[in-house]
């Protein structure tokens, strides 16, 4: 079972999930369509990451960026390799969804990627109610993005 909990990025084996996943979007999609928060950005105060923990274990990172004060913003999702598959995306995933419903949030939002390497991810949040939108907040039309929204 995933323990989820507020993160602060503090801890060296976060940091470098942090890193694995930017260096994945880059290596996946062109710099200008990735979308991905740094670790400076994910500590902003709008900001606050989750992590998925199994004992020491680290399953996964996940953040809930505000963007106003009814909608908010699911970045920067990643699991480890070995927790693929065992449930932390989705752990992680309603448990951001509780604490935006929590804050007062009335829709989540998010961007991802079109490539095949994409497709688990959008499975995921198609099978948590998400559906497909136009882009929102900053974002302009993209091919390689998906937008995504649900009503929390």
């Amino acid at each position: 079972m995933w323990h989820i909990r507020p993160d602060d990025l503090s801890d060296d084996v976060t940091r470098a999930l942090v890193r694995e996943h930017l260096a994945h979007m880059h290596a996946q999609t062109p710099s200008e369509s990735v979308h991905a928060l740094d670790l400076a950005a994910l500590q902003r105060s709008e900001v606050i990451v989750y992590s998925a923990w199994e004992g020491e274990t680290l399953g996964g990172i996940g953040a809930l960026q505000r963007l106003d004060a009814q909608r908010g913003e699911l970045k920067s999702m990643r699991t480890t390799v070995e927790a693929r598959g065992r449930g932390a995306g989705r752990a992680l995933l309603r448990h951001i969804m509780h604490a935006a419903r929590t804050e007062g949030i009335t829709s989540l939002w998010l961007e991802t990627g079109v490539e095949d390497t994409f497709t688990a991810a959008r499975s995921l949040y198609l099978s948590e109610g998400f559906v497909e939108c136009e882009p929102f907040a900053d974002y302009v039309d993209d091919p390689l993005s998906v937008f995504m929204t649900r009503s929390l």
